[in-house]
C-alpha cells in the first residue's frame, strides 16, 4: 500500500493488544498472528510497547503516531512526556480547543547572599529570612502575586550548594528566570552556574542587579562583566531586559515585575484548559491536622476538588484543594500552585501528578510503575560483610528535605563504613520509629521535626537516641562523626631520614653498633629503623643511640656522618640504607 494511502492511527506509549486491534479495528486473532510473525508471543490482554505497536501497524496497512495524551490513561506519565505535552500545546498556536493564556512561572537564582531571598520576602510581603534556620532556604514552595491585574507564579527554590537537585528542579519549572546580582559584589561563581543553566535549557531571564542602595555598588561593572559573560541587556544593544533595585529598600520591584509580565507576553503562555490535568509535585509533607499533603505546579489541564489522579505511584481522589495561603479552591487552572490533600500516601518530589478518568485507569497505570521497579536511593556502602553500618532512621518535616539530605549523605564514600537507612520518612517522630530503633539498634535524626510526646517518653525509657536539627549540615556532620568513630585508627607512617652505612663496629645477640653517612633528611634517636638491601626491606628496630664525632646528640642531617645504635635482631651490612621514620597511631577520616 502506498505511504500516502495508510490510514493514521494515534497509539499510546503502551497499550494491551486487545485495545490495540481495537484501534485498528481488525479481529483480535488477525493482531496476534501478525505479532507472531514478528517472535512475538502476546495474548489479548498482554500490553505492548509504541514501537512494537508502530511496526506491526506498518505491516497491517497503517501510519502509526505516538499519542503522548492517552499514555496518560494508559501508562506512567514521566516528566519527559510532560515536557513533550507542554512542547506541543506551546506550538500549536492559539486556534487550537481549550488553549488559553496562562500566568508566567518564574524563579528567582543567583549566588549565594545577592538578595534572593529578600526579594521574595519583598514580593510577597511575607518573612522568609526569619523562619529559616541559618538564613539558607531549605524547602521549595510556590505562590502567586497579582501585578496590573496579572498573575505571576513563583517558585521558590533553595540557594545553597547541598540542594542543587531541588534548585535545577525549579528551574526547569519555570518560564522565565529572574538572574539576581548583587551591584556591590558582582558576577560571582553560582552566578556563572545559573548563567551557563539558563542558556543551556534556553529559559528567558530577566536580570535584578540589586542592592543599588549600597554605598560601594556599582551597577555599571555589573553590566560589563554580564556582557563579559554574553548576557547582553537592552541598553548595551542585547535582548535581555534589566531592572536595578533594592530588595531590601523595596526601589525598583516594580519595574522588576513589569519587566517580567512583558517577557511572558513576548514568549505568548499558552495551555489547555480544557484537558484532564497535568502537574509536578514540587513538595509532599504529613500534616499533623490535615494529613497528607502534596504542593502540585499545574502544567496544563484543571485539577478539580473530587477527581481521581495518579502522583508517581500514588492513586487517590482529591479531597480538597487549597491555595498557597491555605484557602479551599474548587479548582486549579495552568501555573496554579495548590496542595493536594486526602492521598493515601505521599507522593515522591518530581512526580508527575496526572488526572485519571476512573480510579481503574489510576490503579492500571499505578501496577505499571510498580513493575518497573521505580527504585529508592539509598547509601547501602558495599554489600561485603566487612562493613561495618551505621543504622540509621531518618525523619524530615518536607519531602525536598528528605531528598537534599540523601544527596548529601549519598555523596559519601567509603569501603568500611556505610549507612544503613532502616527508614526514612516525612512527619514526626513517632512511637512506632522508636520501636524500630529499638529493635534494630539504629539512632533517629530528625530534621526541622521533633518526636511525639509518646514517643519521647518511650525513647527515654528504653534508652534510643533521638537527635533533632534546624540545621542541615549539623546533621549532616554528626553523622559524619559517627561514621569517622566507627573506622577506628590507623598507623601513618612518616619517613624522617636515610643513612648508608659504611662500617659495622659492633655485632651482638639483638644490637649492632654501625657508621654512615646521613644521605638525606635527618636521622633521629629513639625513632624506627628499616633496613634495606639491594631494594629489599629486611627488618626494622630501633635507633637506640647516635653519636657524630663520637658525642651523644638528638639528630644527625644531611650530609653528616656519624654512628648509631641499632636495636633489632636484622643484621646489618655494609652498603645497606637505614631509613628512619616515625609512626603515629591516628583517627582514620572519611574522604
Amino acid at each position: 500500500m502506498a505511504e500516502a494511502e495508510k490510514k493514521q492511527v494515534k497509539i499510546p506509549s503502551r497499550i494491551t493488544v486487545k485495545k490495540f486491534a481495537d484501534i485498528l479495528s481488525l479481529g483480535i486473532s488477525d493482531v496476534i498472528k501478525e505479532l507472531m510473525k514478528n517472535k512475538i508471543l502476546a495474548t489479548i490482554n498482554d500490553e505492548i510497547d509504541f514501537e512494537t505497536a508502530a511496526i506491526i501497524a506498518e505491516d497491517l496497512g497503517f501510519q502509526a503516531e505516538e499519542d503522548i495524551e492517552a499514555g496518560a490513561q494508559g501508562a506512567a506519565m514521566t516528566l519527559e512526556k510532560l515536557d513533550e505535552i507542554l512542547k506541543k500545546e506551546k506550538e500549536a498556536g492559539v486556534k487550537e480547543a481549550g488553549l488559553r493564556g496562562r500566568p508566567p512561572v518564574v524563579t528567582i537564582l543567583g549566588h549565594v547572599d545577592h538578595g534572593k531571598t529578600t526579594l521574595l520576602d519583598t514580593i510577597r510581603k511575607t518573612s522568609v529570612v526569619e523562619k529559616e534556620a541559618g538564613g539558607i532556604t531549605q524547602h521549595i514552595s510556590a505562590y502567586q502575586v497579582k501585578k496590573k491585574g496579572e498573575l505571576i507564579t513563583f517558585v521558590d527554590t533553595p540557594g545553597h550548594e547541598a540542594f542543587s537537585a531541588m534548585r535545577e528542579r525549579g528551574v526547569s519549572l519555570a518560564d522565565i528566570a529572574i538572574l539576581v546580582v548583587a551591584a556591590d559584589d558582582g558576577v560571582r561563581p553560582q552566578t556563572e552556574e545559573v548563567i551557563k543553566y539558563l542558556k543551556e535549557k534556553k529559559i528567558p531571564m530577566v536580570v535584578a542587579i540589586n542592592k543599588i542602595d549600597k554605598p560601594n555598588a556599582n551597577v555599571q561593572r555589573v553590566k560589563q562583566e554580564l556582557a563579559d559573560r554574553e548576557i547582553l541587556i537592552e541598553e548595551w544593544g542585547g535582548k535581555i531586559v534589566s531592572a536595578e533595585i533594592s530588595a531590601k529598600q523595596n526601589i525598583g520591584i516594580d519595574d522588576l515585575l513589569d519587566m517580567v509580565l512583558l517577557v511572558a507576553e513576548v514568549e505568548n503562555l499558552k495551555s489547555n484548559y480544557k484537558r484532564l490535568p497535568l502537574g509536578v509535585v514540587i513538595e509532599s509533607h504529613l500534616d499533623p491536622k490535615k494529613g497528607n499533603m502534596a504542593t502540585v505546579l499545574v502544567r496544563t489541564g484543571t485539577l478539580k476538588e473530587g477527581q481521581d489522579i495518579l502522583a508517581g505511584s500514588v492513586v487517590g481522589r482529591v479531597r480538597r484543594l487549597e491555595d498557597f495561603r491555605g484557602r479551599q479552591l474548587k479548582e486549579a487552572s495552568p501555573s496554579t500552585p495548590v496542595s493536594v490533600i486526602g492521598l493515601p500516601k505521599l507522593p515522591n518530589v518530581n512526580d508527575v501528578l496526572q488526572g485519571m478518568t476512573d480510579l481503574k485507569s489510576a490503579k492500571s497505570s499505578q501496577k505499571e510503575m510498580q513493575a518497573g521497579g521505580v527504585e529508592i536511593k539509598r547509601m547501602e556502602g558495599q554489600s561485603s560483610d566487612n562493613v561495618k553500618k551505621l543504622n540509621v532512621i531518618l525523619k524530615t518535616d518536607v519531602q525536598g528535605s528528605l531528598e537534599a539530605l540523601d544527596q548529601i549523605l549519598g555523596a559519601i564514600k567509603s569501603d568500611e563504613v556505610a549507612i544503613n537507612y532502616i527508614r526514612q520518612g516525612v512527619g514526626d517522630i513517632t512511637e512506632s520509629d522508636v520501636k524500630l530503633a529499638q529493635t534494630s539498634g539504629a539512632v533517629i535524626f530528625g530534621f526541622n521535626i521533633t518526636p511525639t510526646t509518646v514517643a519521647k517518653r518511650l525513647a527515654e525509657m528504653n534508652k534510643v537516641e533521638i537527635k533533632s536539627y534546624k540545621v542541615i549540615y549539623e546533621l549532616v556532620d554528626d553523622i559524619t562523626k559517627r561514621l569517622e568513630e566507627m573506622l577506628g585508627e590507623e598507623v601513618v607512617r612518616t619517613d624522617v631520614g636515610k643513612l648508608k652505612v659504611l662500617a659495622v663496629f659492633m655485632t651482638g645477640k639483638k644490637e649492632m653498633i654501625v657508621g654512615g653517612k646521613a644521605s638525606s633528611g635527618v636521622m633521629k634517636k629513639g625513632e624506627n629503623i628499616e633496613v634495606v638491601r639491594e631494594e629489599r626491606v629486611l627488618g626494622r628496630g630501633k635507633l637506640s643511640n647516635l653519636q657524630q664525632n663520637k658525642v651523644d646528640t638528638d639528630e644527625v642531617s644531611h650530609g653528616h656522618e656519624c654512628g648509631i645504635t641499632f636495636e633489632g635482631e636484622t643484621k646489618i651490612k655494609e652498603g645497606d640504607i637505614l631509613t628512619c621514620f616515625h609512626e603515629e597511631v591516628v583517627k582514620k577520616k572519611l574522604q
